[in-house]
């Protein structure tokens, strides 16, 4: 799915999330590890180790990432909403082409959706989806690519602080103070920020908010259904890639498509391609390891995309966001370990 989030299916993070699109991505983030779990989503047949499916699934990832950021920033197509509509579109073809030529979504067998279940879980599931994608990919118009991945490091905090306000998950000192040690890294980061926008940052803020809410209604409205990354991408794509269809005249109009000829082809389907290899690969990440492994993974990550940042596009990355970034990092591992309760 469509990354920059495409959550990364890309914080992004493997976990059954659909996107990173992560564009951040159309991957699932290591936040969606973060709620108890209805139901494990069934493991593909084949077999991977997780010495092979990690590396790849970091490298593909982090290439989701900057390669959007160099689509809006260097080659100057500031266009999220259309770029997010074609990963959606190419992960909708690419879903239903696997499910006729693979085994990778068997798993859409054992799901079952009602015209009921569609108006009533898919369709605002979807909404927040696509205004997550949407949102996480306009900040990369405003903010730096590092800042934005600390930024995402919040996604937890929210997850919680929408629970505990409707009563999903009761709040306990321990959780408190991960979420007092997250919030104020995140804070110190933003504090260092040579290059602060402050609409990127509401932008990137409203884009957690949705990522987040989006995760705590999975947990409500799918409970004890089975879906891998794949299969969500499977149903999700083609909702999230109308429902952005329907927005685009409003926000973008014809502007992106008088720019693809600039563009060409070959940058539109190679973006797309790894965005939807990452969900694939997000597939096989889920069964080779423990939700600390796939955290640990995910920072891992986003600390090579820090590092990345700076050598690729020479941002610069003060000792305040590296105190900060550590900070909020120890929290989400803290919260990790201990099962989120």
């Amino acid at each position: 799915m469509p990354s920059s989030d495409e959550k990364d299916l890309s914080h992004s993070s493997p976990a059954s999330s659909i996107a990173s699109l992560h564009v951040d991505e159309i991957s699932p983030p290591p936040q969606e590890k973060l709620l108890p779990q209805p139901a494990s989503a069934p493991k593909p047949k084949q077999k991977l180790s997780s010495a092979t499916i990690i590396p790849i699934w970091i490298i593909l990832s982090s290439s989701v990432i900057i390669y959007n950021n160099h689509v809006y920033n260097t080659l100057k197509f500031e266009f999220p909403v259309f770029l997010v509509t074609w990963h959606l579109v190419f992960a909708a073809i690419g879903t239903r082409v696997l499910q006729r030529t693979t085994h990778l979504l068997d798993g859409a067998k054992e799901v079952h959706i009602s015209r009921d279940m569609f108006i009533r879980s898919i369709l605002p599931i979807g909404l927040l989806f696509s205004g997550s994608l949407v949102l996480s990919n306009k900040a990369y118009l405003y903010l730096s690519l590092h800042y934005i991945q600390m930024l995402k490091a919040f996604t937890p905090v929210a997850i919680l602080i929408i629970s505990w306000t409707f009563r999903i998950q009761d709040p306990n000192k321990k959780l408190a103070l991960i979420v007092l040690m997250i919030s104020s890294g995140v804070a110190l980061a933003s504090k260092g920020e040579l290059l602060f926008d402050p609409s990127g940052f509401i932008i990137q803020a409203a884009a957690v908010a949705f990522e987040a809410s989006r995760l705590v209604m999975i947990q409500i409205l799918l409970h004890g259904m089975k879906m891998d990354p794949l299969v969500s991408l499977h149903y999700y794509a083609p909702v999230c890639a109308v429902i952005n269809l329907m927005v685009l005249p409003f926000t973008e109009g014809l502007a992106p498509f008088y720019e693809l000829a600039r563009l060409g082809p070959l940058i539109l389907l190679s973006n797309a391609f790894i965005a939807f290899l990452l969900n694939v690969a997000a597939v096989f990440l889920v069964g080779v390891g423990s939700g600390l492994v796939l955290t640990l993974a995910g920072v891992f990550k986003d600390i090579l995309l820090i590092v990345g940042s700076v050598v690729i596009f020479g941002t610069q990355v003060t000792i305040l966001q590296v105190v900060g970034y550590s900070i909020a990092l120890c929290g989400l591992v803290i919260f990790k370990t201990s099962g989120g309760k």
